[in-house]
């Protein structure tokens, strides 16, 4: 394992301060200046093995990780919208992805024009990213009361991270423009780093289980004989891909080649995920990973909408938290 430069010197640091310790405690001490000499010398005989044992570690090469360069971009579509909690789950998400290599952010914002808030935390996210809008036409929204489940949400936002990945990929030369996989990540679940892996060597369209789902413990392909015969679910088997949004990745070369694959935005409850599909791929040309789909590595989570009674409450009164401090 390389060990970085500043790990280097604090532990050169706290060797001196060792020696240095010990040769203050020796100051007004009668000694045998022999045997005193013979223990420096041990000492710093010690403490060159070490340097030279330090410097040994750092010039190694390592070997462990190929390099960033050669690996597929893995390019993430994520929408997001407007309330409390969004600042919290962009960072959450955010910190998973700075653990995987090659990343490409495209987070599209369901608004008519860019936030200042996720401008801002983009910018200082550590990520490489693109900042998309589009608002979702007002007869596709869901109103207050409404189940999650009445209508798709997300469909306008995901074709725009889509057509944005068309669009630049025509004005890309040199290096390969479909070296990549795309992945549609909502900013809500919960993702393991080693699912990102997983998918990174999708040649047409990758698949593996989701965990809390469809009021399941998880929903998933099922594999026999390498292939994918049928899907693990509770709802509607018989759906052309009963899969959840984050149970697939496709090769960005697959996208590129389907210019009009896209999501339909009035498909019937469901059938999201099959309407973007369907004119990519078979069943049968699927691609199980996480060990053949026995594995969950990202999970539906939701988090609970924060009640806001007391701040109500305060507000009438005019002592409301400030609204320039930003949540």
């Amino acid at each position: 394992m390389r060990l970085k430069l500043k790990t280097v010197f604090v532990l050169y640091f706290m060797v001196s301060l060792f020696g240095l310790i010990y040769a203050l405690m020796q100051l007004g001490q009668r000694c045998d200046c022999t045997e005193h000499d013979m223990s420096r010398d041990r000492i710093i005989s010690r403490l060159r093995g070490e340097l030279h044992s330090l410097r040994e570690q750092m010039n190694k090469p390592e070997l462990t990780k190929p390099p960033k360069a050669s690996l597929p971009t893995i390019y993430i579509i994520t929408p997001t919208y407007a309330r409390l909690v969004q600042k919290a789950e962009l960072t959450r998400l955010s910190q998973t992805f700075l653990h995987v290599p090659q990343l490409h952010w495209i987070l599209v914002e369901d608004s008519p024009e860019k936030t200042a808030l996720v401008g801002e935390f983009l910018k200082h996210s550590g990520l490489t990213y693109t900042h998309l809008n589009v608002a979702t036409p007002r007869e596709r929204k869901l109103q207050e009361g409404d189940p999650s489940w009445l209508k798709p949400r997300g469909a306008e936002q995901r074709n725009e991270g889509l057509r944005w990945l068309r669009e630049s990929s025509r004005g890309q030369q040199g290096a390969r423009p479909d070296h990549g996989v795309v992945y549609f990540a909502d900013d809500d679940n919960t993702y393991s780093v080693q699912l990102f892996e997983e998918m990174r060597g999708t040649q047409m369209v990758s698949v593996w289980p989701v965990g809390l789902v469809g009021g399941m413990r998880f929903e998933r392909p099922v594999v026999e004989g390498g292939r994918v015969v049928r899907f693990h679910t509770g709802w509607r088997p018989s759906r052309p891909f009963p899969l959840d949004m984050a149970g697939f990745a496709v090769s960005l070369r697959l996208v590129l080649a389907n210019p009009e694959s896209r999501f339909d935005g009035d498909a019937p409850m469901g059938f999201l995920e099959s309407s973007f599909l369907q004119g990519l791929v078979t069943m049968e040309e699927l691609e199980p990973k996480a060990d053949m789909c026995t594995k969950v590595l990202v999970w539906h989570t939701r988090t609970e909408k924060p009640k806001m009674k007391r701040e109500e409450a305060l507000q009438k009164q005019g002592l409301g938290s400030d609204p320039a401090v930003e949540v």
